[in-house]
């Protein structure tokens, strides 16, 4: 009952709309005084939970996705990949997942996917006979590769609280990301083709793709650099983060020419004011592992589970489902640093990969992005384009039943997540 209080505690101050750092903090006070009689071991346990190196990585890579927006890299990267795809009928909605694909490893966002390549690629593809809808979901779903492709934000928090290698996962990562990319671009041409009332573009030639590709260049190497150093044991994760951001700014400064002064401000801004709110999160979610830890609820969970007698497949299935239903309503954060401290332990009891585990979490969280009323993707193309919302979900629609083909593919062949860490040496 006292912990059915708690998470029901919890969840109503998320729905009326306090801050997540605020709910999870609240709770958590509540608890410790309930509990302990005092809250006098709130100071160590944010500052615990704060002293972790990895933490580094958050506005480095932040800063790098900014920068590389600020320089307008990505107009090349949407431009290259329309002159290599772009020409073949229903190729633009191919050419756009690409873009998104490429971009998801340079922002390790979501939501800043969607925005930047949304509001390059849907007019063209309306112009070119796509329908609203198709356009869309295209969109939508393209977006939601930032979260699956490293680096992405979400999984640096999972490996922050789950203590999982963000090499491995980054790595685990890839993989079904590319997997979803190419599931998605294959989509979105037979969708175009069925359609049958997009237009094609006229083949530039092989000198003007040739001219589109070194053009993108600087933007196409900083996957390779980033991820390949880690692939290699050149360098560690926080040395890639930064490594990224100065790559990113000589791109800016040497190659491009285009960052002002000013830019360079509002890049660093914009990265210290995300990461201080993501810093308060974290540290809220850290007093609430603390507070959840303290009325045993990992523990009752892990024995209502052995009770249950689940194996892995049956507890699986159960937070697979819980996670989806949770995406309808809070954010891809909340998610992860509300259920990871109580689901790990029975992880760890059942043998199941913390690393595998979150690459399936990573794609029901992509799930979350695309799925009302809570979606962030479809708000995003809502502020893009102005359309009605009910239209913009019948666009994604689809793709949600491709999302959820991909978790069972990532559940009943895990070696598709696990293989590259494995190769790469992480012990998965």
């Amino acid at each position: 009952m006292t912990i059915a209080l708690i998470l029901g505690l919890l969840l109503v101050l998320l729905f009326v709309g306090l801050p997540i750092f605020a709910a999870l903090g609240l709770t958590s006070v509540l608890v410790l005084l309930r509990f302990e009689g005092s809250y006098a071991s709130v100071a160590d346990t944010v500052f615990s939970t704060l002293d972790n190196p990895l933490l580094a990585t958050i506005p480095m890579f932040a800063f790098m996705a900014h920068v590389m927006i600020k320089a307008k890299v990505v107009d090349d990267l949407f431009d290259m990949s329309n002159v290599l795809v772009g020409h073949i009928k229903g190729g633009v909605g191919f050419a756009t997942i690409l873009a998104c694909t490429i971009f998801a490893t340079i922002s390790g966002s979501s939501v800043a996917t969607a925005l930047t390549i949304g509001s390059t690629a849907i007019p063209q593809m309306r112009r070119l006979g796509y329908r609203s809808r198709d356009s869309y979901g295209i969109i939508a779903a393209g977006g939601t590769l930032g979260i699956l492709i490293p680096p992405s934000g979400p999984m640096i928090l999972y490996s922050i609280v789950s203590d999982a290698s963000i090499g491995a996962l980054f790595l685990a990562g890839l993989v079904p990301g590319l997997i979803m990319a190419l599931i998605f671009a294959v989509f979105s041409w037979v969708q175009a083709t069925a359609h049958g009332g997009t237009t094609d573009q006229a083949w530039v030639g092989f000198g003007k793709a040739l001219a589109a590709a070194r053009k993108s260049i600087w933007a196409l190497i900083m996957p390779p650099l980033v991820l390949g150093g880690i692939y290699l044991g050149v360098f560690t994760a926080g040395e890639a983060a930064a490594i990224g951001a100065v790559y990113a700014l000589a791109v800016a400064l040497l190659a491009y020419r285009n960052l002002s002064f000013r830019d360079l401000v509002d890049c660093a801004s914009q990265t210290m004011r995300a990461s201080v709110m993501l810093f308060m999160i974290i540290a809220g979610a850290g007093l609430f592992g603390h507070a959840i830890t303290l009325i045993r609820l990992p523990m009752e969970i892990m024995e209502a589970v052995v009770a249950l007698n689940l194996s892995q497949t049956g507890f699986l299935l159960v937070v697979m489902a819980v996670v989806f239903l949770l995406g309808m309503v809070l954010e891809s954060i909340a998610i992860i640093l509300i259920t990871t401290p109580i689901v790990l332990p029975v992880l760890t009891s059942l043998h199941i990969d913390p690393v595998w585990y979150g690459v399936m979490l990573m794609i029901n969280l992509e799930l979350a992005l695309i799925t009302p009323p809570v979606g962030m993707n479809l708000f995003v193309i809502k502020a893009v384009t102005e359309a009605p919302l009910g239209e913009i979900m019948r666009g994604a629609l689809p793709y949600v039943v491709l999302l959820l083909m991909g978790l069972f593919l990532m559940w009943a062949f895990p070696s598709l997540s696990l293989w590259l860490p494995t190769l790469a040496g992480f012990g998965t």
